[in-house]
């Protein structure tokens, strides 16, 4: 059954990334309800897990007395996602690109190319400890080439 009202929701979690799981779970559920494709639904659950997981280990470096806010929509035409930590933040254009030379044996940046190969839409705010992710609903599918960062 497809949803037609907007749903939304903010909600705090502890951070850690067994409360992470249970919100990923509550927000996939919520999507395949409001008859989101199985490719919508697997975006959304990549990008999910990976801002998490950037969120808690990197913004409030595995710190269970921090938490980590998250805000989503979801109307008729697209998915929508806020998701803050408390750390300090960070310049996502600093971060190089993970399948570039030595970066290759690297671990890190994977996360964010990840995220923006996934969704439509991914933005940092200026402090760089929020990220402002949408996945379209349904679109036609297009060519396009995997997000430039830095080497």
């Amino acid at each position: 059954m497809t949803s037609k009202a907007p749903i939304s929701c903010t909600m705090n979690v502890g951070s850690t990334l067994t409360a992470s799981e249970g919100v990923c779970c509550l927000i996939i559920a919520m999507l395949e309800e409001s008859g989101f494709g199985k490719e919508d639904v697997f975006a959304v659950h990549l990008a999910l897990e990976e801002a998490f997981i950037n969120a808690i280990r990197h913004g409030n470096e595995m710190d269970p007395e921090k938490e980590v806010k998250v805000s989503y929509s979801v109307d008729s035409e697209k998915f929508e996602l806020w998701i803050e930590d408390e750390g300090p933040g960070f310049d996502p254009q600093s971060i190089p690109d993970p399948r570039c030379g030595d970066n290759l044996y690297k671990p890190n940046g994977r996360g964010l190319l990840l995220m923006r190969s996934y969704m439509d839409v991914v933005e940092h705010d200026g402090r760089g400890n929020r990220v402002h992710m949408v996945r379209f609903r349904n679109k036609a599918p297009v060519a396009h080439e995997l997000p430039k960062t830095r080497t």
